[in-house]
């Protein structure tokens, strides 16, 4: 179950946004008394609760915001468990000073904001002793081992647990703890409203991750990268899943990459089966693989690992074919196996992308030409590639057919810049931006005022999303539905 808590200052707002909560289908509600900036009646406001209950008065001490003496917060407590509140929270070293009384059951919990320590099952165990219905345990993760760990303790436990972490690192914990038996996660109502670090939103426990569907059966994937947070795959996956009615949970990892490959081990024993890799984990990750794809051998990178039925990890890399398919796309009866014969490419860039997409503009039989802003990485690219560069300052000089970007230059939040001279470009040239957030960058502005072909970004990422959805999956991937999705989020609709 998923626990909305809510911390608000005025009674009126909080009556208001236990009210909105519970319209729209929430089950169970956190009252954070701490928050209240002014006097308030407990028993009017847990009169008008419509849905069980979870009383909360934080000490400041505790990273809550209870500012009022500490006899006049136990005496809150004690008057909630009067009134019969379904749960309260009560911290370790005050519990024994309230009897079990009612129905009230007793959430007995531990909170170190700092670090996940190495003594948790001891902690757990003061807390399981404390007359506790639902031991609950939140630490601090400093890094994603930690959210195994407090996964793995939380699967051991004897007493209902609700054991997860915070910050970046713990959302994973967050998301899954209650495949391992915690009775609930705790979301925050919106963004702007969180009351502890690494809260999602309700929204994205309930319909994007679907917190109270996730069983021991549900297959689970991630995309791993640092940083992590603005990825899109979360969102593109899982409504893919939803939408192929697929039992599947996909899931944002941030891993920094001296801790890849200890991860990767680590988190064999959570199931998950497949990954998107995105920066800075390309390279290393074919360290993990058992078998490496011929484009990636080639390219020196992999953007998803697969495992398999012979319980082998394989690297593969959709970047690759899904830069080729969103270029063919666009151009008129290419000529199968060689579409890009005889014609001019400018790759603004010498990054991992770049190297991709430049080994499949020759395979394809394109005449590639290489630039970018330090010209040392686009000899580097050009020498291993076997093709010529140009100088940076010199990019709009010569005339090409196809101009593709895979530099970072106009991503946003630097939406107003190109990384090509706008008076250089000519009707029947295509534009290939990789950039896909925003969608309509200005390059590409700049490109169809001129005339030209265009290809977005966001279709590059589709049609990778989609080769990985169908590895992942085995089953045709929905990729006018995963457009769309992605599409709307990046309208803001």
């Amino acid at each position: 179950m998923i626990c909305v808590s809510i911390g608000e200052q005025s009674v009126e707002k909080l009556l208001q946004t236990i009210h909105g909560v519970t319209d729209r289908g929430a089950q169970l509600v956190e009252i954070r008394f701490d928050w209240l900036a002014e006097p308030f009646d407990a028993r009017q406001i847990l009169a008008a609760c419509e849905v069980p209950v979870i009383a909360t008065a934080r000490r400041e001490a505790d990273k809550g915001h209870w500012s009022e003496s500490e006899s006049e917060r136990l005496a809150l407590l004690q008057t909630v468990i009067d009134l019969g509140v379904d749960y309260v929270d009560l911290e370790l070293d005050v519990a024994s000073q309230f009897p079990r009384k009612g129905n009230t059951q007793r959430i007995v919990s531990h909170h170190d904001f700092e670090s996940t320590p190495q003594d948790l099952e001891e902690t757990h165990a003061l807390l399981c002793a404390a007359d506790a219905d639902v031991a609950k345990i939140v630490t601090m993760a400093n890094s994603p081992l930690d959210s195994i760990r407090m996964l793995q303790l939380v699967d051991q436990a004897e007493t209902p647990t609700a054991g997860f972490c915070m910050g970046e690192f713990g959302v994973l914990s967050r998301i899954l703890c209650g495949r391992y038996g915690s009775p609930f996660t705790y979301a925050t109502v919106d963004r702007s409203s969180g009351t502890a670090p690494g809260q999602l939103t309700w929204d994205e426990m309930r319909d994007l991750y679907r917190f109270d569907e996730i069983t021991r059966a549900t297959k689970l994937f991630g995309v791993l990268g640092d940083p992590i947070g603005h990825s899109l795959s979360p969102l593109i996956h899982n409504t893919a899943f939803i939408e192929e009615s697929f039992d599947g949970a996909y899931l944002p990892l941030r891993v920094r990459d001296n801790e890849l490959l200890g991860f990767l081990q680590a988190a064999d024993w959570l199931g998950i089966r497949g990954y998107s890799v995105t920066i800075p984990h390309k390279q290393q990750v074919m360290e993990f693989a058992n078998r490496c794809d011929e484009s990636v051998t080639a390219i020196g990178a992999a953007n998803t690992l697969t495992y398999d039925q012979s319980g082998e990890w394989r690297a593969t890399n959709t970047d690759y074919q899904a830069a080729l398919d969103s270029l063919q796309s666009v151009l008129d009866k290419p000529e199968p196996g060689k579409f890009l014969r005889d014609r001019r490419v400018l790759m603004l860039g010498a990054g991992g992308v770049a190297r991709a997409i430049g080994l499949g503009v020759l395979s394809q039989g394109g005449a590639l030409t290489i630039t970018n802003r330090t010209s040392s990485r686009a000899e580097k690219l050009a020498d291993e590639l076997n093709v010529p560069t140009l100088i940076w300052d010199d990019r709009g000089k010569e005339k090409f057919d196809i101009i593709i970007n895979c530099t970072s230059v106009g991503m946003s939040p630097n939406i107003d810049e190109s990384p090509f001279p706008p008076d250089a470009l000519q009707p029947g040239m295509v534009v290939f931006d990789t950039v896909y957030n925003p969608q309509w960058t200005q390059l590409l502005r700049d490109a169809q005022s001129a005339g030209c072909t265009t290809v977005s970004g966001l279709e590059m990422f589709v049609r990778q999303a989609a080769l990985q959805f169908e590895l992942f999956t085995e089953k045709a991937a929905p990729m006018n539905f995963m457009r769309s999705i992605v599409k709307q989020h990046l309208s803001g609709d």
